[in-house]
């Protein structure tokens, strides 16, 4: 990730430490809680989280990515909704809906999908019943 993207994500976070999942490693299951995480690594699962989830260049998720912003450098197969902001730098990759109040996308991202905006109270009830219409 350059320079400047780190700046806004670390300007972003406030709180307890960011959860980082390293290059190399793979989780497979289901993240839940409060916190924010890094994706260095590879995810295959479905996140929910009261945070912020942030996937690195090397960074890849398979599955439903739900928080209250992501932000985006690699590679998802699958869905992402955000309470606030979904963004994307120029190397990310997204094969899936973008459902967020607000999304930025960088010139140079690929995003093989819909892309939809909504109010949080919308979204957050879209997100509980499980599904996006």
């Amino acid at each position: 990730m350059n320079d400047s993207i780190l700046r806004r994500v670390r300007d972003r976070l406030s709180g307890p430490a960011t959860t980082l999942i390293s290059e190399g490693c793979k989780i497979v299951g289901q993240i839940s809680g409060n916190g924010d995480f890094l994706i260095n690594g590879e995810f295959d699962g479905d996140c929910d989280l009261s945070g912020s989830v942030m996937l690195a260049e090397k960074g890849y998720c398979k599955g439903t990515l739900k928080a209250d912003a992501i932000i985006i450098s690699g590679k998802v197969d699958g869905d992402n909704i955000a309470n606030g902001i979904v963004e994307s730098t120029d190397s990310a990759r997204i094969n899936g809906t973008v459902t967020a109040t607000s999304i930025a996308i960088a010139e140079g991202a690929i995003i093989e999908g819909e892309m939809q905006t909504t109010s949080r109270n919308a979204l957050w009830n879209l997100s509980r019943k499980g599904r996006i219409e």
